[in-house]
């Protein structure tokens, strides 16, 4: 409603690992946060305006993230012994014991309401009660003076053709939700956060990262005149993506829900050696499962583009929540030399063009690219301003074209002398017949043995990764050019460093998309600063791999490994520290 109605936006889900958490505790918690402003919204918001507890365990999970002068909106009529014994709490004073009792607090009767305010809609018990959230939202519209309008033409068209008979009921609650905020005296003041004054002019939509990433792939097909395929095994942050792409056969993109994480990449592969854009998504564990195939497609020289959406690790770890600790994974985790191109996408909209941009890599300079994404990043939302394909660039594979001479051989691992491209050649066409797999070959496609070749072959694929930041945008410092300190940064840190920075007078920011290769005046910019404080969801995976390229480099490391995105006032905390 707020995305419609003109606010700048970011949100972010956040719900437990366990597939069955126990009701009413608080590990079983589910909370989606939303952050609505006038202004440029990096980040869903450290601290909330508002807090929406339907249950003692909802409270006692989120007061610690309540303003000072914040509403906290309970629904009483949950807040019974058991429920509160559930959550933990020892007094009969929920708020006092939180020390919370100072916020303004608004305790309503909401699951006594709802029925009350449905109580001739014919509807069961069990349905009514389902309704409690639409109550909730009325009281919500009330306080920050949103239209109802929108949410009722999104009932009507979500049930028109399914389920005619709620709308109604909920336009009733919803309305009946808003009309009783009105009236209660604990509601005292009110909000207008007013449309953003800055957007650029254009059509927007509201869109998940997992979503943003699918439709970039999908416009990649497009530009490059290849089909999509996607083979993929479901796992939690990165299903989202397939299911997407499953829904666009009209657009020629073909999917694979596959048995297992290496069938996946497996067909991947064969997809791409018969001409498709091909593509493989995952999480943290399912890399791990993929890497000797991704191997395969490194030594073959096919492209191929694997989406990591990254959560805590190791193991099954933290399945739901978000971490950046698979970057040493992305840039090591192979047997042999084995160099692949990595890429990070930094918001849920910059999905998209992460997307694409990987897409166009791996088919242009036919080897495998990782895009890092996160689970913040697949999960949340923002507005994104739907682009023109007029204005992305065209896609053009190496396909091999003409004829060959007489006597003439194909030689598959020839290379372009200015970026060390093979040449790629689908099956079927004659005269262009070679052998591909994982054993190592020489620049004609015949297996080879050769001690010498072998390094040529390797050094030679090392550099063709190299020579992408020839394609690569450079790096930008947002901020102070020089100085003592620049903050840096790389995926979906990109909001709340920059929140933070905006926050800190004279501070600098430089944020990495590419990470392999580095853009290619990465040095010349660290040469301007004295020290790097390089903060990351993880214990110092990238600034590791800046101290081994950089070496003598001040580099300071700044980790989180909570699960958790960073909070805007511990970045602000550490960047005055070290300025």
């Amino acid at each position: 409603m707020s995305a419609f109605y003109g606010n700048t936006i970011a949100t972010f889900p956040d719900y437990p690992a366990e597939i069955r958490a126990p009701h009413g505790t608080v590990s079983g918690v589910s909370g989606f946060q939303v952050h609505i402003g006038s202004e440029d919204v990096n980040t869903p918001g450290d601290f909330c305006d508002l807090l929406v507890a339907m249950n003692p365990a909802a409270l006692k999970a989120n007061a610690k993230w309540c303003k000072r002068n914040a509403m906290i909106l309970v629904d009483e009529d949950s807040f019974d012994e058991a429920g509160m014994k559930k959550a933990g709490f020892t007094t009969d004073n929920p708020f006092l014991e939180l020390g919370v009792e100072d916020r303004t607090l608004i305790v309503s009767p909401i699951t006594t309401m709802t029925l009350e305010s449905l109580k001739e809609s014919g509807m069961d018990k069990k349905s009514m009660l389902k309704c409690k959230n639409m109550f909730t939202l009325g009281m919500a519209c009330y306080i920050y003076d949103r239209p109802l309008e929108y949410i009722y033409q999104y009932l009507e068209k979500k049930f028109s053709k399914k389920h005619p008979e709620v709308i109604e009921p909920n336009k009733k609650v919803l309305n009946d939700g808003f009309n009783y905020a009105a009236n209660i005296q604990a509601i005292a003041d009110t909000y207008h956060v007013a449309p953003a004054k800055k957007l650029k002019k254009g059509t927007y939509r509201n869109i998940s990262g997992n979503q943003a990433l699918a439709w970039g792939l999908l416009a990649a097909s497009e530009k490059s005149g290849l089909p999509l395929f996607c083979g993929s095994y479901p796992i939690t942050p990165a299903t989202g993506i397939l299911e997407e792409l499953a829904i666009h056969k009209s657009l020629g993109c073909k999917t694979l829900q596959a048995e297992d994480e290496i069938a996946g990449i497996c067909t991947a592969i064969g997809a791409s050696f018969a001409g498709n854009l091909a593509v493989t998504t995952t999480s943290g564990p399912g890399l791990s499962l993929k890497s000797e195939a991704l191997g395969l497609a490194v030594m073959a020289e096919l492209p191929l583009v694997v989406v990591d959406v990254q959560r805590g690790g190791p193991s099954t770890g933290l399945p739901t929540k978000t971490e950046q600790s698979d970057l040493n994974q992305a840039l090591y985790g192979r047997n042999g030399e084995c160099p692949v191109c990595v890429i990070a996408a930094h918001s849920p909209s910059h999905c998209f063009d992460a997307a694409f941009q990987a897409a166009k890599i791996a088919l242009e300079h036919m080897t495998p690219v990782l895009l890092l994404s996160e689970g913040f990043l697949g999960n949340g939302s923002e507005p994104w301003r739907i682009p023109k394909m007029a204005d992305y660039p065209e896609i053009h594979p190496p396909f091999i074209n003409g004829v060959l001479g007489p006597g003439e051989k194909f030689k598959p691992f020839e290379r372009d002398p200015e970026t060390l491209v093979r040449r790629w050649a689908v099956p079927g066409q004659k005269g262009f017949e070679h052998r591909v797999g994982g054993l190592e070959k020489n620049h004609s496609g015949v297996l080879s043995t050769d001690p010498v070749n072998h390094e040529t072959m390797v050094r030679e694929r090392a550099e063709k990764v190299e020579r992408i930041n020839a394609v690569i945008p450079p790096l930008e410092v947002e901020g102070a050019q020089s100085g003592k300190l620049l903050v840096v940064g790389w995926g979906g840190t990109y909001g709340h460093i920059l929140s933070a920075v905006h926050e800190v007078e004279g501070s600098s920011f430089a944020h990495f998309d590419y990470i392999c290769p580095l853009p290619a005046n990465t040095g010349e910019v660290f040469s301007r600063f004295e020290k790097l404080l390089v903060c990351e969801l993880n214990s110092g995976q990238f600034a590791d791999y800046l101290l081994a390229k950089f070496p003598g480099k001040e580099i300071i490391k700044f980790n989180k490994i909570q699960g958790q995105p960073f909070l805007v006032s511990e970045l602000v905390d550490a960047i005055k520290k070290e300025s």
